[in-house]
Formats: structure tokens, C-alpha cells, sequence
């Protein structure tokens, strides 16, 4: 039994058919990547997953339940965390105040409080500027926010989209070793990045989706060997 899977997923945006037919799996322990040109179906299919937009068809499962009809908070508290694109902080609310809302399913009391260090030793910038608003924050650190708010679910799979997107290099390499960080201690990584080089470095396995199907799946060694996956999506 896989922790995440997906099984022939179909997704509409009205008459648009934005997902065809996707299956992919992750298991406990792993980072998954998803590769595609924009308007492949990367971030439909993460919404689909966290139940911001509905499966039409085909099912999703987490530990073998079926989570495709339930609703978005639901999801999240059988253990789908979701750091969306955009980062989405809550510009006029502190650091602190996010990152209480990502435990809002959650009973306050010492857990939570311990959630709260974990984050601030992941991100010691947020530490800094807990008292601070999002929205005066750097986009690095509100994507630092968003990646941690999304942590104090206690999430079994993190779904990140697009984590480096509009960072400077030192930050991008930064954010990724966050990444292996927060899978190293024992949470599944579901990725979705533009940056398919630093993609394919540190996850497991890889699929690449065009037009909302699943055209190839392997390896990230083999993916990142692959002369096709080069030349499309590596620049090489």
C-alpha cells in the first residue's frame, strides 16, 4: 500500500480535461517530482490531490483510504499538507499568527508548542521575524512561511509547488536543502518545479506530465540521463 496514490485521475476546469487519466505514487519516506512545461497539469494535479479542485473521475488514496470526495479540511487532517504556489501567506497577519493557522485542526498544548521550534530551527529567519507581518517579508521568507504553515499539520506528505519560483540562487539552493531537511525527518515530499535540474538532484523518483498525462515515469537518475527529459526540460 503506497502512502499517496492516484489512480486515472481526470480533472476538468469547466470544459477544459486539465487532468487525463494521471496515476503516480508516492511512498512513506520518498520525494516525488513532477515535471512539466507550464500548463502541463503539475499544480492541477496537487490541487486535486488537497481537494481545492474536484476529481471528476478515477480515485486518491492516502494509507488505501479514499480521499477524492472529501473536502479540503478533511485531507489535510489525514495528513496532506499543501505549500501552494504563490507561497499565499496571510499578508497581514505575524509569522506566529500563520503558522497557527497551519495547526488550526489542531488541540493547542505542548505539541503544538514543540511544532513551533521545530519550524523556527528549520527557519531561523522566521524565528527573527515571528512578531513581523507576511506581508513585509522577502519572498524567500514568505516562502520559508508557507512551506513551515503547511509543516504544522503534521503532514505525512507535503505537496510543495513551485518552492524556488522568483528566488535568487543562494536562496533556491537554500530552500532545497530544507526540503531534504524536512524528508530526512520522516515526511514524503510530493514536488512540483520549474527548476528540473535541482528537481531531479534530490528526489527519487520523476514524472513527467504533458498536457495533463503521464508520458514518462523512472528514476531521477535515469530521468535526468534520459537525451528527451535533457533536451525538453534540462536545457542540455
Amino acid at each position: 500500500m503506497s502512502l499517496l496514490e492516484l489512480k486515472d485521475v481526470h480533472t476538468y476546469y469547466g470544459a477544459v480535461h486539465a487532468l487525463r487519466g494521471v496515476s503516480l505514487k508516492v511512498e512513506e519516506g520518498e520525494i516525488v517530482t513532477l515535471i512539466g512545461s507550464n500548463g502541463a497539469g503539475k499544480t492541477t494535479t496537487l490541487r486535486t490531490i488537497s481537494g481545492l479542485q474536484r476529481a471528476r473521475s478515477g480515485s486518491i488514496t492516502i494509507n488505501g483510504k479514499n480521499i477524492e470526495a472529501l473536502p479540503a479540511h478533511e485531507i489535510v487532517r489525514l495528513g496532506v499538507g499543501h505549500s501552494p504556489e504563490g507561497r499565499r501567506v496571510f499578508t497581514r497577519m505575524s509569522v506566529r499568527e500563520n503558522l497557527e493557522m497551519g495547526a488550526f485542526l489542531r488541540k493547542p498544548g505542548p505539541d503544538v508548542q514543540d511544532d513551533f521550534q521545530k519550524i523556527f530551527g528549520l527557519f531561523p529567519r522566521l524565528k527573527e521575524r515571528e512578531f513581523q507581518a507576511a506581508g513585509t517579508m522577502s519572498g524567500g521568507e514568505q516562502q520559508m512561511l508557507a512551506i513551515g504553515r503547511a509543516l504544522m499539520a503534521r503532514p505525512k506528505v507535503l505537496l510543495l509547488d513551485e518552492p524556488s519560483m522568483g528566488l535568487a540562487p543562494i536562496l533556491v539552493e537554500q530552500i532545497f536543502d530544507i526540503i531534504k531537511e524536512i524528508n530526512a525527518q520522516g515526511t514524503a515530499v510530493l514536488l512540483v518545479e520549474q527548476n528540473a535540474m535541482m528537481a531531479l538532484g534530490i528526489a527519487n523518483r520523476g514524472y513527467i506530465l504533458q498536457i495533463g498525462e503521464v508520458t514518462l515515469e523512472d528514476d531521477c537518475k535515469k530521468l535526468a540521463s534520459n537525451p528527451k527529459v535533457k533536451e525538453a526540460y534540462l536545457g542540455v
